[in-house]
């Protein structure tokens, strides 16, 4: 008989092999779909060996041997966990789509068993009663994380409670993937198509062609083709001459998963918040806000809903004025007119332009996407002394990501920084920063972060690089200071580094940077006409500070509107699901929401408070913007943005200390007091 043709060995999964790329950059060139769930599974099973190694160890529990080794364990997991997760985000297909419902469970499965675990949760409440003697801060942040942690996963919960509380983390894991992906198509499956050039009037030429360019990618050569993504939405909202077009776009991006297609997401919304609120009662709690805010800085939604209700009046009185000075404008295109959502936002442009000088589309061609991430790069020098150098050798998971090498003032390695700017299929909509590798001190050593900002800004078209508005000027900015938050990181446990603060805190380092985007010093270098190179006139300099002002009431109560919705939805005592239209009509009633005022999301397209980590939180921007605008009035007491010394305390009180210690006490250190709300308010003109 002849022999078998030899087969080939199995090709090595890129998880269990020394990564070839310097820095740890994952060789994302390696990286398969099929290779993310073998190496889940492995990962998995090395965790619990790890954890089993820790109940066998025949010494007390101590500090070292219990809580400081159980950091230490999954760190194959993490290294796994970090790519898969960063990818569904940045570059999914349908079979990462696919790998993620199968990892779903499993993780859940996986989380519930350590916390489950009563040998183990013995071990650390032996270790806590010990009373913590002899550690650090950041040792003491660690011990008293590590056993609410297990507290809060059901380790005090008898065993049938145990496995109650599996069945519904299984269950919302898999609820909150569906909800999100409804999301996504119901998002993308929207299509207004527009064949009369006269049905365009007031769009931007570039607006224009980027609609031309949709159209002939749907094979619509000849129409106009608008979506419901932001980069399209919001510049059409601000600028379609055309009444009754502005009206189908806003109600079609309201209306999204609300009901029809097979994508509604209300009866979904209903049925997480009624698991979570079981969730929350089985361990204890009286509601499911009071479970996700306890390890917060609110600490309970009663303090939440304080700050809250401390910013409703004023923002509802400033948009109230708001409203009737654009009202006025609209009468005057249309006697009687009553002012509508749909009209809100294009008659708030008309008046920008005229107060102003210029409104955000007029102010693109001095903000090239390339000069204002070169700006940020400057910025981030001139306060912290750090430098940015591309490394085009480095790999990436996609040819539009960049990759940038991150080093101190002395030249010490800080990080790899990915940035990642343009919308794509398979990429979520929106900005946001994600890590690929944290910050963390195993052995003694300093392993530096990998990380990456992601955002869905304009494309470079026929010659035109992309052009940003101020509000995507923020935006980078913003994620730029998440980015910072992780690379400026120096604490020991990957737990508590960078940006793994509680949101109402973690907030806070991105939304201060958002202040230096408009400051002379930083707009001098980057705000420069991509085609003559002229610095962004000095009038339209200062509209542009100014506008941090304008149109705020709005802004602000649409804000408000949805972090009412998301805190009094998650406050719910009653686990029945109750019906999302009813509820969220009765909540902005009860705010006082002008009509023509829609909230921010809706509980069927809110994917922060449904299927995301804001859950409970979406307060947390405001409450973080109270300790961006305290902590920027810092450096303006000390007549400088740029002054030395508060950058320096900046740094080291906060951006170094990621949730190493109290959130409040790190304030307190850097301020010399507690947060007021007053900055805030004087920098909104909510005054």
């Amino acid at each position: 008989m002849p022999r078998p043709a030899p087969t080939a060995p199995p090709e090595p999964n890129p998880f269990f092999t020394k990564w070839p790329a310097p820095f740890g950059v994952p060789p994302f060139d390696q990286v398969k779909t099929e290779h993310y769930l073998p190496a889940f599974r492995t990962a998995l099973a090395g965790q619990l060996e790890e954890v089993r190694a820790i109940l066998e160890n025949p010494e007390p529990p101590t500090f070292r041997n219990t809580i400081a080794a159980f950091e230490a364990s999954g760190a194959a997991l993490d290294r796994v966990s970090a790519v898969f997760s960063a990818m569904v985000e940045l570059d999914a297909d349908e079979g990462l789509e696919r790998a993620a419902l199968a990892v779903a469970p499993l993780l859940s499965n996986h989380q519930d068993d350590l916390l489950a675990d009563a040998a183990l949760f013995e071990r650390i409440a032996r270790v806590r009663q010990a009373g913590g003697a002899g550690l650090d801060p950041e040792d003491r942040t660690l011990l008293e994380k590590t056993w609410r942690r297990f507290r809060r996963g059901g380790a005090e919960l008898p065993r049938a409670g145990q496995a109650r509380l599996r069945a519904l983390n299984t269950e919302l894991a898999l609820l909150e993937l569906k909800y999100d992906d409804n999301l996504k198509r119901e998002t993308g499956a929207f299509q207004l198509v527009i064949h009369r050039r006269r049905d365009l009037e007031g769009l931007p030429e570039r607006e224009l062609a980027a609609a031309q360019e949709r159209a002939r990618m749907a094979g619509l050569a000849g129409s106009w083709v608008f979506d419901l993504h932001g980069p399209c939405l919001w510049p059409f909202l601000e600028h379609a001459g055309n009444r009754g077009l502005r009206r189908q776009m806003l109600q079609a991006y309201l209306a999204r998963c609300d009901g029809g297609d097979g994508r509604d997401n209300a009866p979904l919304a209903a049925r997480i918040a009624a698991l979570r609120c079981e969730k929350a009662r089985l361990l204890g709690y009286p509601t499911f806000a009071h479970y996700a805010l306890e390890e917060k800085m609110a600490r309970t939604p009663e303090q939440a809903f304080l700050l809250l209700d401390r910013i409703r009046e004023p923002a509802l009185r400033r948009a109230r004025a708001e409203g009737g000075e654009y009202q006025a404008l609209l009468e005057a295109d249309e006697p009687r007119a009553r002012l509508e959502a749909w009209d809100w936002r294009y008659y708030a442009t008309r008046a920008r332009r005229t107060r102003l000088g210029a409104d955000s589309d007029g102010l693109r061609p001095y903000f090239p996407l390339e000069q204002v991430q070169a700006g940020a790069f400057h910025t981030a020098g001139l306060l912290y002394g750090i430098t940015f150098t591309e490394r085009p050798d480095l790999p990436t998971y996609h040819r539009e990501a960049r990759a940038f090498l991150v080093r101190d003032g002395d030249g010490r390695f800080l990080g790899i920084y990915f940035t990642d700017h343009h919308p794509r299929p398979g990429k979520r909509g929106g900005a946001w920063m994600g890590n690929f590798r944290r910050q963390c001190m195993p052995g003694g050593r300093d392993q530096r972060p990998v990380v990456y900002s992601a955002a869905n800004f304009p494309r470079p078209r026929d010659g035109t690089p992309s052009l940003l508005s101020p509000e995507e000027v923020r935006t980078l900015f913003h994620e730029f200071g998440h980015a910072l938050h992780a690379l400026l990181s120096r604490c020991r446990y990957r737990s508590l580094s960078g940006a793994a603060a509680a949101m109402d805190f973690s907030e806070m380092p991105s939304q201060i940077m958002e202040n230096w985007a408009v400051e002379p010093k930083c707009l001098a270098q980057y705000a420069r006409h991509w085609q003559t190179g002229a610095p962004l006139p000095r009038n339209l300099a200062e509209g542009l500070r100014e506008g941090v002002r304008f149109n705020q009431g709005f802004l602000t109560s649409e804000y408000l509107a949805a972090a009412y919705l998301d805190l009094e939805w998650h406050s719910l005592r009653e686990p029945a699901p109750p019906d999302a239209a009813e509820f969220e009509e009765d909540c902005l009633i009860r705010m006082g929401l002008p009509a023509e005022i829609p909230p921010r999301y809706r509980l069927p397209s809110f994917p922060q408070s449904l299927a995301g980590e804001c859950a409970a939180g979406y307060y947390d921007y405001l409450w973080a913007a109270v300790l961006d605008s305290d902590a920027y009035q810092a450096f303006r007491e000390k007549g400088d943005p740029f002054d030395p010394g508060t950058a320096l305390a900046l740094r080291t009180h906060i951006l170094e200390k990621g949730a190493s210690e109290d959130p409040l006490e790190l304030f307190r250190r850097f301020r010399g007091r507690p947060p007021v709300l007053e900055p805030l308010l004087r920098k909104r003109g909510l005054e």
